[in-house]
């Protein structure tokens, strides 16, 4: 058996079974291999029917004494079982599965594992797993045994019963260097394998999972750096000259509404160096909320405009791309630059001479070309496919490939950043302008919540202020796990009656174009009070008089994301406030929440997410081959260390090699 053979080749799968396992991303015999247990049962407690007591979990063989199939007073199927070994018997119950009379004969050998209980004033097991092992090794009910990511009619037994055969068929090289395995003691593959789905003991599934965390972290790596090393030999089809331009980019910065912080600075010499080369840039630019990225990005349209060339900004919504382009309008035209706006509601009319395009996902379907393109900015570049980036490309008129700069505000602590974006520079802002003030953060609990509105009211009455109120949201779901989800619809009508005296808006992505942008004008000209809205106001709205920020339902969103909606107030020097509803009442969910009322800084509240609820959740797990680490824990600083230190070793060995 082959890695690469298809696991619907494999006996008992078929196509069938083919289809349920694609939906867990499985298609060949090495993602099944590779698909790895999440948790393991403990049944190595291996117990004689006699030590049993009322209250303890264990495994044990035994044969069928007897089988009935019963019904209970209430009409529900009962399947009871006496279950014998050398040292007694015990009775083992089943509820409304009554085709287990057919599997369960008088005189089978059987094992079982599950929680000793008393029914019927009787000494019980309920609901066990169970196996009949016709002279087999325990594989359901004995030792650690593997607990798998599931789906719809797909369970951890057959997962099981599919995997354990692999184990001894499988012919298969190592992809993890020897020199690594023997260096850092490392299992082979072929051992490793059965030591992660079947370990004898915690001390090896320990040892294997960590082969396979940094044979994971060690491939990332290395296609990064693979990919750096052929973005290193495209050319740039413009040559940015920053001598010639200085004077005029010095004016620029002075003449700037505020000063630049010392962050910023140390970002745009990183810009500017990197724009002079012959080889493309290539850089993250990483800030948290109101860090300034977006001056960043203008200083470079402009070095480019200097130099005869044209840039493109790409963001990912209507809302942030109608931001930037108001923003940058009023930083550039001064200084006689021509921006248009492409979105999906918004075609330029006026002829294709502009030296700079900012909008959505239309760029793609522009017709005809964008010219000499000598940059492109990308918002948010993880909501961007890389087929749609080279189709960006491909509308330039030169073959070769602009430089690129990448802005994102999600907060990403530097070890998964080198980690995940290791093809790409890294800049970062991790200081706020002067001016600033911390949002005060406080939880609201349910009894709390009409309060908090009504005082809300009195506050906007008294300062003028102007207020957003997130929910997750649109509508009220019929769901009963969402039920007690606040549903953007129903608090904009509840608000309605509560504060009848103040203009509130709604604002979601259901609603057209049209309607969103004279909303969001009515918001920004101080003539609506409160903004309703879903988390589309997450990134790309910039209103400095809104100083209330009220989130519905906030247990159901990352502390990454409620900070990005908290950094949308405290934007100018009122004091500001955030006001997080809950209806939870769990403690792990509080102690998550009781952060963001500590601490301020994005970074750090990103590192606590991650050890908390995992990179997917926070990035979404189709991001730069996050979802290709099962295994890896992203905090664990010191193995992303080893293995990016040792994937640059390898590459260079490499190059040498092939140099001599």
């Amino acid at each position: 058996m082959k890695l690469t053979d298809p696991v619907s080749d494999l006996p008992f799968v078929g196509q069938t079974y083919g289809t349920r396992l694609k939906r867990l991303g499985i298609e060949t015999v090495k993602d099944l291999l590779y698909h790895f247990p999440f948790r393991y049962q403990d049944f190595s407690r291996q117990a004689k029917i006699k030590d049993l007591w009322v209250g303890n979990e264990v495994s044990l063989k035994g044969k069928v004494k007897e089988v009935a199939n019963l019904r209970t007073k209430t009409g529900k199927f009962l399947t009871k079982t006496v279950i014998e070994d050398e040292s007694g018997a015990i009775d083992a119950v089943w509820f409304n599965q009554p085709y287990l009379n057919r599997t369960l004969k008088e005189g089978a050998e059987i094992g079982l594992a599950g929680k000793v209980d008393s029914f019927s004033g009787r000494t019980t097991l309920v609901s066990p797993e169970f196996e009949i092992l016709r002279g087999r090794e325990a594989l359901h009910t004995a030792g650690l045994v593997p607990v798998y990511p599931e789906t719809a009619r797909l369970s951890s037994k057959w997962l099981r019963s599919r995997i354990k055969p692999l184990m001894n068929e499988l012919q298969a090289g190592d992809p993890l260097p020897q020199e690594l395995r023997e260096k850092y003691q490392f299992p082979s593959l072929l051992n490793a394998l059965p030591q992660i789905h079947f370990p004898q003991n915690s001390v090896e599934a320990k040892k294997a999972r960590q082969r396979f965390a940094f044979e994971e972290l060690f491939n990332l790596n290395i296609r990064s750096l693979l990919r750096k090393k052929k973005w290193q030999e495209q050319k740039t089809p413009v040559k940015i000259e920053r001598r010639k331009s200085e004077e005029k980019l010095q004016e620029f910065i002075r003449n700037l509404p505020f000063t630049l912080t010392k962050a910023q600075k140390r970002a745009l010499e990183e810009v500017f160096q990197d724009m002079t080369k012959e080889v493309p840039m290539n850089r993250l630019l990483e800030g948290d909320v109101g860090a300034g990225k977006t001056v960043i990005a203008a200083a470079a349209v402009y070095l480019t405009f200097l130099n005869g060339a044209r840039s493109i900004l790409m963001a990912p919504t209507e809302v942030l791309a109608d931001q930037h382009f108001k923003t940058l309008k009023d930083l550039l035209s001064p200084y006689g630059l021509k921006i248009a706006l492409h979105t999906g509601s918004h075609k330029e009319k006026d002829g294709d001479d502009f030296d700079l395009w900012v909008g959505t996902h239309a760029l793609f379907y522009k017709n005809g070309n964008f010219g000499k393109v000598g940059l492109v900015v990308i918002d948010e570049q993880h909501r961007f496919g890389v087929r749609q980036r080279a189709q960006l490309f491909k509308k330039a008129k030169s073959r070769e490939v602009p430089h690129i700069l990448t802005l994102t505000a999600t907060p990403i602590p530097r070890t998964l950043a080198l980690a995940v974006y290791g093809d790409l520079d890294l800049s970062l802002l991790d200081e706020l302008p002067p001016g600033r003030t911390p949002v005060k953060t406080y939880i609201v609990p349910p009894a709390k919540r009409e309060k908090g509105y009504l005082w809300l009211g009195k506050k906007l009455a008294r300062t003028d202020g102007q207020a957003f109120v997130v929910c997750p949201l649109i509508e009220e779901s019929e769901d009963d796990s969402l039920k007690q989800v606040r549903a953007a619809t129903a608090v904009f009508e509840n608000l309605q009656k509560t504060l009848p005296k103040l203009k509130i808006g709604i604002l979601h992505g259901r609603l057209k174009s049209r309607e969103k942008e004279k909303i969001l004008e009515s918001f920004r000209k101080g003539e609506t009070k409160i903004l309703v809205s879903t988390p589309v106001v997450e990134v790309g709205i910039d209103v400095p008089n809104a100083t209330v920020m009220m989130i519905e339902g906030a247990e159901r969103f990352g502390l990454a994301s409620l900070h990005q909606l908290r950094g949308r107030v405290g934007r100018g020097e009122k004091e500001s406030f955030c006001f997080l509803l809950t209806e939870s009442e769990e403690k792990p969910v509080l102690e998550r929440l009781r952060a963001l009322e500590k601490e301020q800084s994005g970074f750090a509240l990103a590192e606590l997410d991650l050890k908390l609820r995992g990179p997917g959740e926070i990035y979404g797990t189709v991001q730069h081959g996050l979802s290709e680490l099962k295994v890896a824990n992203l905090t664990d600083n010191q193995l992303i260390k080893e293995a990016r230190e040792e994937a640059q070793n390898y590459m260079v060995e490499n190059d040498q090699e092939k140099s001599n």
